[in-house]
């Protein structure tokens, strides 16, 4: 009796401690990653900081500048009249040199051990996080100091991504769909809500903490990561995660394990990842033309360019359009402009709801697409009447505008990286994965570059812009959402026939 119970117990402890560490890999990705983006929240805060209208502000007695200038208490070399030039220059430098790290992040982060690679990325993050707020401590005033700062961070700032979504996908074989991913990738807006806080207490006196301390939460960041991260369950002995539900689709795993039909089915990117492992013939990898001849791949790394230059835009230049247009101060600004980021997270869930529901990925973006271009015009038009109004455009904006670039990052490249032609070729689904990931970054470099280069036209111009890019993203997947219509009619003729039979 009691050997018979053993197999059970152990089964019950096992199941334990296999959950335990799968939900403790889970909660520390997602926190790696919340500082990545936290970490890079600082500088849209302090913009306002940089450059300010010094009128009201009392001078003090040994103050050297001309009684005419208003901009006195601004920081130099910003406080000229092309300061929104110079802090796009600013954005640019690190986006740009992020978009080019992430074509080959990828390539490293396959060659050398996860842990090493996330804790040197998170403690370089953090270095250069903290020398860019050093720079107000050290009294620094050329443009040069700041730009290069800017592109170191920007280069390693791309070991978080790929590493954190391969370490995932190490530990969950089976698919979690849409609505887990989406409650996971809600850390790039956590990341950015805390930023957003952590930056506004020093805005006001010493903007130079609002760097340092992130900075400093990063690199430690890196060092529990070093210590804590576990790349393979089989490095403490878990039991490797189970990649097929039914008897049936066990039987095909065993006759041909790359060809299951849940890695052509399941759409997580733990389950793209994993699925790639399977114990197959050694995988060829595709070339970059083989990788974008996929269907699907060049329209949503399109759409994502677009959406991200949306989203980015946002990100860096919000808490400075309230401050410019509502007259908030610095770090009421910056507050406000959190409610974006919480409606981020409730349009990635959505997202992933709803698209595993309908089992329609293009259409759900698309849909989203189309309902955050007017949204955005009557943000810019009507959302500065009223501190009601602005919570709700902005929480409403977040959730429209950030859903679809969730759902892209996560769902959708797991989709195109587990493609029935790749049979679950891990090398195809890096290459995928870089092609739609750099070219959304691509999008994210443009548009806060756009945005100084249009800004000092007006802001309203500024939001033609971002309409612009929204409505061209909706329309590339116009061939994908017409496939996902005629999927459903046949789907719906099928059952029709069925129940007339």
């Amino acid at each position: 009796m009691r050997s018979s119970l053993a197999p059970g117990i152990w089964f019950l402890r096992a199941f334990s401690r296999d959950s335990w560490y799968r939900g403790f890999i889970l909660l520390l990705t997602f926190l790696i990653y919340t500082c990545y983006h936290m970490s890079r929240k600082p500088i849209s805060i302090v913009k306002s900081r940089l450059h300010q209208n010094c009128s009201e502000i009392i001078r003090p007695i040994n103050d050297t500048h001309s009684p005419n200038d208003t901009t006195w208490c601004s920081w130099s070399p910003f406080d000229q009249d092309n300061y929104k030039e110079l802090l796009g220059a600013v954005d640019n430098a690190f986006l740009v040199a992020y978009a080019i790290g992430m074509f080959i992040s990828g390539i490293f982060g396959e060659r050398l051990p996860l842990r090493y690679y996330l804790s040197a990325g998170m403690l370089l993050s953090g270095l250069f996080t903290s020398l860019f707020g050093l720079g107000y401590f050290w009294n620094i005033h050329v443009l040069w100091y700041f730009v290069l700062i800017q592109i170191f961070n920007g280069l390693v700032q791309t070991t978080g991504w790929p590493s954190v979504v391969t370490c995932v996908g190490n530990w969950f074989g089976k698919g979690k769909r849409g609505f887990i991913m989406g409650i996971w990738n809600s850390h790039t807006s956590v990341g950015n809500i805390l930023g957003s806080l952590i930056a506004g207490v020093w805005v006001s006196d010493h903007w130079g903490l609002s760097f340092i301390v992130p900075g400093v939460i990063t690199a430690v960041m890196g060092i529990v990561t070093f210590l804590f991260l576990i790349e393979y369950p089989e490095d403490v002995d878990c039991t490797a995660p189970q990649h097929h539900d039914g008897p049936e689709e066990n039987q095909n795993n065993a006759e041909d394990p790359g060809n299951s039909p849940y890695c052509h089915q399941e759409s997580s990117l733990e389950t793209a990842a994993k699925c790639s492992k399977e114990p197959s013939a050694q995988p060829v990898a595709i070339s970059f033309f083989g990788a974008l001849m996929i269907p699907g791949v060049i329209e949503f790394s399109l759409c994502l360019l677009f959406a991200k230059l949306v989203s980015y835009t946002f990100l860096y230049w919000l808490p400075l359009y309230i401050f410019n247009v509502a007259h908030f101060s610095a770090k009421d600004a910056g507050d406000l402009s959190t409610l974006f980021d919480v409606g981020g997270i409730i349009g990635g869930i959505l997202a992933g709801l709803i698209s595993d529901y309908t089992n329609g990925r293009a259409t759900t973006c698309c849909v989203m697409l189309i309902l955050a271009a007017p949204m955005l015009f009557l943000y810019n038009r009507f959302g500065q009447n009223g501190i009601g109004s602005s919570i709700v455009m902005l929480i409403v904006c977040g959730a429209l505008v950030n859903g679809p670039y969730a759902l892209i990052t996560t769902a959708v490249s797991a989709d195109l990286g587990t493609h029935k032609s790749l049979k679950g070729n891990a090398k195809a689904l890096s290459t995928v994965t870089a092609i739609i990931d750099g070219t959304g970054s691509i999008g994210a470099a443009l548009g806060p570059l756009l945005a100084g280069l249009i800004s000092p036209t007006g802001w309203n111009n500024v939001f033609y812009m971002l309409i612009s890019a929204d409505v061209l993203a909706c329309l590339l997947l116009c061939r994908l959402v017409y496939k996902e219509i005629l999927a459903w009619k046949s789907s719906l003729s099928r059952d029709t026939g069925y129940k007339e039979i």
